[in-house]
Order: C-alpha cells, then structure tokens, then sequence
C-alpha cells in the first residue's frame, strides 16, 4: 500500500516534468507556436473585404491597415530570425517589406512562411550557441537567444498595435 501511495503521490510530479520543455527551441517555441494559433486565427476569420480597414476614430494618423499590418508582422519575424541565422533581413518591415503579398490568401501563406521559417531557426539555438553576440536593427545588438525572445514577445505585442510607430 505505501509504495502504491508513494507512486500516486509522484506521479503528477513526473508528468508535470515531462511537460516542461527540454530544450532552449522548444521552451521558446511553444510561445511562438501559441502566437503563431491565436494570430492565424485572427487573420482567417477576418474577411477579405476587411484586410484595407484602417481605424478612423481617435488619433489613428498613418495607421496600417489590417492587412499591412498582417504584412508587416510577417515580415518581422523574417527580420528577427534573419538576424538570428546571421543573413540580412528584409528592408522597411515597417511598411510591410519588400514581398508582394497582398490577397487575402497571399498574406497567409507569407505569414505561416515566416513562423515556419522562425521555427526552424529556433531549432538551431541550444546552449552551445544562445548567448553568441548578434547584430542587426531588429533588436541588436543582443544574443541569438535575446533576439529569439524579442522575436517572440514583439510577435503577439505588434498583432495588437496598428501605428508605424511599432517594431
């Protein structure tokens, strides 16, 4: 009975240690994957009609549309982990950047780019290789793993602001 009561005890302990991420990726990624959910999810609800909506009550000069700003976050995430892979990310992300996505479909399919991309090199950052030194203007200088975390939190912050004011 008390070895019974013993493993009873533990088991929720182990399990809850086998939840907990075992790598730097994946203790990153889970919050670029939960992002990655709750943005999609926004962006495929909205209707197509709905991607040139720019707010225009209140103080909303040179807001983004919803769709620029779709773009713009994107292009973002290319920008961060660029940096990250040590390549030279997009130009002007701020206005959306250099890819000609612009429908509906486009926009997804340039946005689920950019969080596989985001995904794949956060594979590539372990504890040998997180605290090398990266520069860029995309949130250096800082650490693969400083930008890694950058590029996570910006992802859900700028989802919620529309100004060009924003990373």
């Amino acid at each position: 009975m008390r070895i019974f009561c013993s493993l009873a005890i533990l088991a929720p302990s182990l399990l809850a240690q086998d939840a907990i991420p075992q790598t730097i990726a994946d203790s990153v990624g889970d919050t670029l994957r939960y992002a990655e959910g709750q943005f999609l999810t926004i962006v495929e609800a909205m209707p197509e009609a709905k991607f040139s909506f720019v707010p225009s009550a209140g103080n909303f000069a040179d807001a983004r549309s919803f769709g620029e700003q779709v773009k713009h976050v994107a292009c973002a995430q290319f920008a961060f982990f660029n940096e990250i892979e040590g390549k030279t990310p997009p130009e002007a992300c701020e206005r959306g950047g250099p890819a000609s996505a612009s429908t509906k479909g486009e926009l997804i399919r340039y946005l689920r780019d950019s969080f596989d991309y985001g995904t794949r090199i956060l594979a590539t950052i372990n504890s040998q290789n997180a605290l090398e030194r990266v520069e860029g203007r995309y949130g250096g200088p800082s650490t693969r793993l400083g930008l890694a975390v950058t590029a996570v939190w910006q992802s859900p912050i700028i989802t919620a602001r529309s100004s060009n004011t924003c990373g």
